[in-house]
């Protein structure tokens, strides 16, 4: 094995790390296709590999792309784990099987190419590089994530150039990149020949602050070689050091990104062209004062989420586009920050956060997670021998993302514990470039961080942190310095809201409890997009495969599946949420007062970005609609509106034809919708574009009227002598098995049921983390998943007016007391209709069963319904039109909403429950030739409507695992518990479980 595999020194050879631009000079890109040869072990092909020939030697040569992963590519498989490394926890060294690519490609320069100065650079290679040129070794990097550059001016020559790198897929490096994600080895990023003429700059730092009390700017810009820097819109050109006041500047922030473009110029030295680097500079000042984030001496919140690079079908090497793409999609959906986790992204991406605004939280390629399970002995920034390895990682970042605006916090690492080393590299840092402040998550001391900050807390717990209240943390002596200093600090939530399948919930009670407090400066939800490869299985479907279909150990499984988009990028209900949840304007409808009041919450802007519609309807259908006139509002300001004169006549007018009081609000519901739109065209969405939205019914909100314990239960027999039918019983045009008492047609429909349904098929939150919070684990003890049923009397009354049938029973799992015990009620509902009073009482050991800490009730309490499966579209009036849940549910709006069957549901990863629409007022399925079929609830209802039973959902392990049945199984429940975010999180709170008993 070459030593520098297993020698913990970051790289030899290299240059030092420098500010990425782009210039006027040349720049060659050696993308493309490339010689590849994998072999077993880091020898790779031999110690010839390096020589200068212009083709490779041997058997087992192919081509692959660069910039890609090989296991992506046809050789190998990816590698997925959580927190454990997939090789033997030995550092530094790594094991003999060590699978190792050999690149090797030509190139001949462009005519007129300036040789002398010119530089190789990498931007990415995962996990150790090394290079030789025309014969000649370069050195090696490691340091996946970061850029490294070798001078090669000297050995060019105008044709024929042979590069040649070896890559190992492990490295001592690998120790320092445990961060949740696809072990994904190759030349990644971008690799690219760099000319750079003679006196020209090679390193620059923009400083650009700005002055809130007077709106004065600041501007200087140092650099390693004399240049001229020019912003011809503030009328600036000066030589390089010079720094520069202006009395007026528009500052940089997320939500007003504005960047004054010039150039910074060198002279042609010795008969070389000079060179321009383009500028982009934002003025904008970063502080922490009183506990308290400021930026351009306001607060700022960040609505964030962490970001890992991730396509399903290239891994980490993304596109300009696919980053592009990544911005446009979180600003459309209301997030202003991301959390680079755990690792700096491409270059290009933060040029789109300068461009587009985005707060941005870098962090470095730094995380020991899997030292935890040898009790963190021998961790990395705990041991010296690991300082220069670290500490270039550190000035790798830094350097080459000084200049970004958008970037306003460097992160030092993720989950690497506690050492010495975090000193240095903070005292580093704050030496380097001391106008941001530093982040560190899991020192529980925070003496390196300007942050308190946590990952995952319970609302209770996240609340305290508001109030300054929280515990000491373990291994902080109360009362000490290190206490008092981190009760005095902001706070910054770095994850939370585990997007694992579907969910999370809450989004809504966080962004409350972070809104409460000026301590907080912002949460970012765990996390933007699902870690799914694509695959396309011998029948051409194409399906998404997670580290669980990988055979190997050890294996995080489906952990990786946890994004709040899909691989595709397609958005999830989570996100949609997530949109909801952090508008950043709130509007509260007050139809009593004939108001709204409207809330700025952004950090800066007014609302004259903003136009306010509102719509009124009855039962879904549009009445009137017209425009809403605000006045100007500042930032985090409010101000009340009075209802527009032609949506008070409108209320007026609909509440008359009803021919009911302004009370009640009619027959029929009526509700207002109050929405803010783009005025104008953002790069990032078009006019009309939606970003909030808030609506009120006329005559009070519908609530559920269930409480039925202590409701008057008919009497055994009442009426009619009790029996077991042996015959059919017809209740009107519905139609009863009289041995079971099942519904069994309704006019011309076929049905079957409806029987009691105390199932879902979990979540992957509803397993929890392990064995922590793993309520799905309890169900299956309770046997909510093989509930059996017994029909005990079937009562026939026919002296009741169009007929009475009771059918008593009861339901529950063998081999344990505890269940329900139904009594179900139906009487004839007009010439085409049925009616269903439900009674459900729970008996046996519910309590005493042996499941661990968590009270046993069931995830949902309602009815299971099959149908012809020729019924394909439905509609209905409530929630909608995506799914909701009782914690997840501020993105449903109330409407008339129509969707095929197939549509209703969400196909997650991993299959779930999915597709539920709560506080359903009818619903009408339909389907060619078959009747409709109406379902009314008194007054509302759950609804799911899926091709297969939720025991076939839980069983499959992915979507095209599931099957048509042939029916439509239809369930109408009373409530389903609600979904949290266990999977890496706290338990599901109390209030969103499913009681016994209403």
């Amino acid at each position: 094995m070459h030593s520098y595999v297993s020698d913990p020194v970051p790289g030899r050879g290299r240059r030092e790390p420098r500010a990425d631009f782009v210039s006027d000079a040349g720049r060659l890109s050696l993308n493309g296709e490339w010689d590849f040869r994998l072999s077993r072990t880091a020898a790779g092909t031999g110690p010839e590999f390096g020589a200068d020939t212009l083709t490779p030697a041997g058997d087992g040569w192919g081509s692959i792309r660069v910039p890609a992963h090989w296991v992506l590519e046809g050789h190998g498989e990816p590698l997925y784990t959580n927190t454990a490394f997939p090789f033997p926890l030995d550092s530094p060294r790594v094991p003999e099987e060590n699978p190792t690519g050999d690149y090797r490609r030509t190139f001949d320069l462009p005519a007129g190419w300036l040789s002398k100065g010119s530089v190789l650079r990498f931007q990415g290679v995962d996990s150790c590089g090394a290079v030789w040129l025309n014969g000649v070794e370069l050195g090696h990097s490691k340091g996946s994530r970061l850029p490294f550059e070798f001078a090669v001016g000297p050995l060019l020559r105008e044709r024929g150039n042979v590069l040649a790198v070896r890559v190992n897929r492990w490295s001592s490096g690998s120790h320092l990149e445990d961060q949740d994600m696809w072990w994904l080895p190759g030349i990644f990023r971008d690799v690219e020949l760099l000319e750079r003429p003679a006196g020209a700059i090679d390193d620059f730092f923009v400083h650009a602050d700005y002055d809130h009390r007077d709106g004065s700017g600041m501007l200087r810009v140092d650099s390693d070689a004399p240049g001229q820097v020019e912003l011809p819109e503030l009328g600036i050109a000066v030589p390089t050091g010079t720094t520069v006041r202006l009395a007026a500047i528009e500052p940089w922030s997320a939500e007003s990104p504005r960047l004054y473009r010039g150039t910074l110029s060198t002279p042609g030295v010795d008969g070389a062209p000079g060179e321009r680097i383009p500028l982009a500079v934002g003025f904008r000042t970063v502080s922490i004062e009183d506990g308290r984030l400021l930026v351009n001496g306001s607060p700022v919140l960040f609505r964030g989420v962490n970001r890992h690079e991730h396509d399903p079908d290239r891994g980490r090497a993304l596109d300009l586009e696919t980053m592009r793409r990544d911005v446009v999609m979180m600003k459309q959906h209301n997030i202003n920050a991301v959390r680079t986790s755990h690792y700096p992204p491409h270059p290009d991406f933060l040029r789109l956060c300068d461009e587009y605004g985005l707060w941005v939280v870098e962090e470095c390629d730094i995380e020991t997670h899997g030292f935890i399970y040898a009790g963190w002995e021998g961790n990395p920034p705990a041991e010296p021998v690991w300082r220069e390895a670290l500490m270039d990682r550190i000035r790798r970042m830094v350097e080459r993302d000084k200049n970004h605006p958008s970037v306003v916090v460097w992160s030092m690492a993720n989950e690497s514990m506690t050492g010495e080393a975090f000193d240095e590299m903070e005292a580093w840092i704050r030496a380097r470039d001391g106008s941001r402040p530093i982040h560190y998550e899991r020192d529980p001391s925070y003496r390196n961080s300007d942050f308190y900050s946590l990952m995952y807390p319970a609302q209770e717990e996240l609340a305290a942190v508001g109030r300054r209240a929280e515990p000491t943390p373990e291994g902080v002596e109360a009362g000490s310095a290190d206490d008092e200093r981190r009760r005095g600090l902001p706070f910054l939530l770095c994850e939370y809201g585990h997007a694992m399948g579907n969910g999370p919930g809450s989004l809504v009670d966080y962004q409350n409890i972070l809104e409460s407090s000026e301590r907080f400066c912002g949460a970012f939800v765990w996390e933007w997009i699902d870690h799914g490869f694509r695959r396309t299985l011998p029948d051409g479907v194409s399906t998404f495969v997670h580290g669980g279909d990988i055979d190997f150990l050890p294996n995080g499984g489906s952990y990786c599946i946890d994004g709040l988009v899909f691989p595709d990028r397609t958005p999830s209900p989570g996100l949609v949420e997530y949109k909801k949840a952090i508008e950043p304007v709130a509007l509260a409808i007050d139809v009593t007062a004939g108001s709204v009041v409207v809330r700025n919450k952004q950090d800066f802007a007014d609302l004259s970005a903003f136009g306010f519609a509102w719509l009124l309807e009855r039962e879904g259908v549009s009445m009137a609609s017209g425009v809403v006139t605000v006045p100007g509002c500042a930032a985090r300001a409010s101000v009340s509106v009075a209802f527009p004169a032609g949506l008070a006549s409108a209320i007026a007018s609909s509440v008359a034809a009803d021919g009911a009081s302004a009370a009640d609000g009619g027959d029929r519901e009526l509700w207002i919708t109050v929405s803010a739109s783009l005025v104008a065209e953002a790069a990032w969405a078009p006019a009309g574009h939606e970003v909030a939205w808030a609506q009120a019914r006329v005559g009070g909100e519908v609530t559920r009227e269930w409480a039925l314990s202590g409701a008057e239960v008919p009497a055994s027999g009442a009426g009619a002598e009790a029996q077991v039918l042996e015959r059919s019983v017809a209740l009107g045009a519905a139609r009863f098995d009289g041995a079971s008492g099942e519904l069994v047609g309704l006019g011309e429909l076929e049905l079957a049921g409806p029987r009691l349904d105390l199932w879902r098929a979990p979540t992957e939150n509803d397993k929890g983390q392990g064995e922590l919070n793993n309520l799905a684990k309890v169900w299956r003890k309770l046997g909510l998943d093989r509930i059996l049923h017994r029909t005990d009397e079937v009562t026939l009354d026919e002296t009741a007016t169009g007929g009475r049938l009771v059918v008593r029973g009861r339901s529950g799992p063998a081999g344990l007391t505890l269940g329900y015990r139904t009594t179900f009620v139906w009487e004839a509902a007009g010439a085409d209709g049925v009616a269903l009073t439900a009674f459900l009482e729970p008996v046996g050991h519910w309590t005493n069963t042996p499941v661990g800490d968590f009270s046993a009730t069931p995830p949902r309490l309602g009815l299971r319904l099959g149908l012809s499966g020729g019924f394909t579209d439905a509609e209905w009036f409530g929630p909608g039109p995506g799914e909701a849940y009782a914690d997840s549910r501020a993105a449903a709006r109330v409407g008339r909403h129509r969707a095929s069957v197939d549509a209703l549901q969400t196909h997650y990863v991993v299959p779930q429950e999915n597709g539920n629409r709560p506080d359903t007022r009818w619903l009408e399925l339909s389907g060619a030739g078959l009747p409709t079929l109406r379902v009314e609830g008194a007054p509302v209802f759950d609804f799911t409507a899926r091709r297969w039973t939720s025991e076939s959902l839980d069983a499959a392990a992915h979507p095209e695992h599931l099957v048509d049945s042939g029916r439509v199984w239809l369930n109408l429940d009373h409530a389903q518990q609600g979904l949290g975010s266990a999977s890496c999180g706290p338990a599901l709170p109390e209030r969103y479980r499913t009681c016994l008993l209403y």
